[in-house]
């Protein structure tokens, strides 16, 4: 499988992964603390053939990804479930960890954000669907995240992640209904 976008990746042994899974070139970042050169990098990168940002499912992963859509906002980007981020021995969470099957699926999923989306799901539609505030809001969240592939997210940004992947609402409705289904079996 060829990649023509360049993916944008945290570290060296996320590379490896992503060249065990399919041929593509990325940027590392080396970490949460993004350089401007590397911004500068990805902006050219986005202009000759696109990017697709592919960071780990944890804090610092999602704090990269805010800092290049602050200075880079048409990039795709493609989520990893943390389920497939964790190794089978030691600690740890990350791409790198990541089975070659799971990556390709992230990428070919890959979605641009729209900066200036319509709200066609409000935040009172989250809560009443239980997936702001209540027992069961996170573990609905992170698996509403996993079917629309948007990645796991608290309740704010779930909400924004929804318009800037331009979630329809019928999109969302037969999320919600395979995650309360799940829930009752």
């Amino acid at each position: 499988m060829k990649i023509k976008e360049i993916i944008v990746v945290e570290g060296k042994d996320d590379t490896r992964a992503i060249q065990r899974a399919v041929n593509a070139d990325t940027i590392e970042t080396n970490g949460s603390a993004v350089s401007m050169e590397t911004i500068e990098k990805i902006k050219l990168a986005q202009k000759v053939r696109g990017v697709i940002v592919l960071t780990d499912p944890d804090f610092p992963g999602e704090k990269i990804r805010k800092f290049i859509v602050e200075h880079v906002p048409d990039c795709k980007h493609a989520f990893i479930d943390k389920k497939h981020a964790i190794p089978a021995y030691g600690r740890g969470l990350g791409v790198e960890h990541a089975p070659p099957s799971v990556i390709q699926e992230a990428l070919k999923d890959a979605q641009a954000m729209e900066a200036y989306a319509p709200e066609w799901i409000s935040k009172d539609d989250l809560i009443d669907a239980g997936l702001i505030g209540g027992p069961k809001a996170k573990v609905r969240r992170m698996r509403i995240g996993e079917l629309l592939k948007i990645g796991y997210t608290n309740g704010k940004q779930l909400h924004k992640r929804l318009m800037m992947f331009q979630i329809s609402k019928e999109e969302f409705v037969e999320a919600l209904k395979s995650v309360l289904q799940e829930e009752q079996d």
